[in-house]
């Protein structure tokens, strides 16, 4: 790695406008969306508009992503930093920022694909009708961004004081790769959680829905209904998941700009999301090896940054290539049947 690469790998890009202005740009959008959300009371979203949702929240990425390669561009072309470190160090350091949202951008998403998957487990659990949960993910995804901007300004400030701490969180992510491989085609229990046994302990909770609502009275009891505690779920998932996926991002980028842009933009498609992939769970059944290889491969990555950085570019394409060879080979491959189907089906 030259000065000019070295350089700009070290920089941090984020200015106090720029926070203030990516800050201004979710609020409106969240907004927006609750306003939506609002207007359409508890309306079921066609496969229609979650496609065109999505394919939005996907552009208006990619459009960022471009803005910030161009700003950084014209910023690290001047000639203070052209006679420090060269004339073409402002189309490097735009490169490497672009390239590391971009890498970033796509190890959340696909990592919260599977987010997705829990959460149609959870809303099928406890039968909650398709007009209800938009609601609960519009609050889920609220608080998932409240939660990973707190823990990526954490996990910044303690790289920062203890840089060891990114082999702490290489070890954790290979230990999670392998357990997510383990356990691929495993269903989890939720009757088992110990979230949900500690609400029913502590909680009256309604058996029937009250339409979209989080508590109702019945005879003068204040109760919780279903809705409430699916919410509490998704809140909790969401924890278990930034735990996961942050230090994903931490072997990509310590560029704390980088690292929350690509993370909250990963997140606000998620409602468009999930009812667009709801019903595909069972055509990327592949899918979770690609996710435990592609989190083992960080977390190598991160462990053997004293001996050999591996480049966002190779990072980026490992990820691209796993996650599109996991996905075809859903598609060709048939799911095996779990112990029970293959019961019924001897039956």
């Amino acid at each position: 790695m030259d000065l000019e690469q070295a350089a700009a790998f070290e920089i941090n890009v984020g200015e106090p406008w720029m926070w203030a202005a990516f800050a201004l740009f979710v609020i409106v959008a969240l907004a927006v969306d609750m306003l939506l959300l609002e207007r359409k009371g508890s309306q079921t979203v066609s496969m229609k508009e979650a496609l065109n949702w999505s394919l939005l929240w996907i552009g208006l990425s990619f459009v960022f992503n471009a803005l910030l390669f161009f700003y950084l561009q014209e910023k690290y072309s001047a000639p203070e930093y052209v006679a420090q470190f060269g004339p073409d160090f402002g189309r490097s350091v735009a490169w490497e920022k672009s390239l590391e949202f971009l890498a970033g951008y796509l190890i959340e998403k696909s990592l919260a694909v599977d987010n997705i998957f829990v959460f149609l487990m959870i809303f099928t659990f406890f039968a909650t009708p398709p007009a209800y949960q938009r609601r609960a993910l519009i609050y889920g995804i609220v608080g998932a961004i409240v939660l990973r901007a707190i823990m990526i300004l954490v996990g910044v400030w303690l790289i920062q004081r203890f840089d060891w701490i990114l082999y702490v969180f290489g070890a954790f992510l290979v230990y999670t790769g392998y357990k997510m491989w383990a356990h691929a085609d495993d269903e989890p229990d939720l009757d088992a959680n110990p979230v949900l046994k500690f609400l029913r302990g502590r909680m009256k909770i309604a058996k029937e829905y009250a339409q979209d609502r989080f508590f109702t009275v019945q005879d003068g009891t204040r109760y919780a209904t279903p809705m409430f505690v699916v919410l509490v779920m998704i809140a909790v998932i969401d924890v278990v998941f930034a735990v996961d996926s942050i230090p994903a991002i931490f072997a990509i980028t310590l560029d704390p700009f980088i690292v929350l842009t690509s993370n909250i933009f990963a997140i606000l498609g998620l409602r468009a999301m999930y009812f667009l992939l709801a019903g595909m769970k069972d055509k990327f059944h592949l899918l979770n090896y690609g996710l435990a290889f592609i989190l083992v491969f960080i977390g190598a990555k991160m462990l053997l940054l004293d001996v050999y950085k591996i480049p966002v570019y190779v990072s980026l394409a490992v990820v691209i290539i796993v996650l599109g060879a996991s996905m075809v080979l859903s598609l060709r491959i048939p799911p095996r049947a779990r112990p029970a189907e293959a019961g019924r089906d001897a039956e």
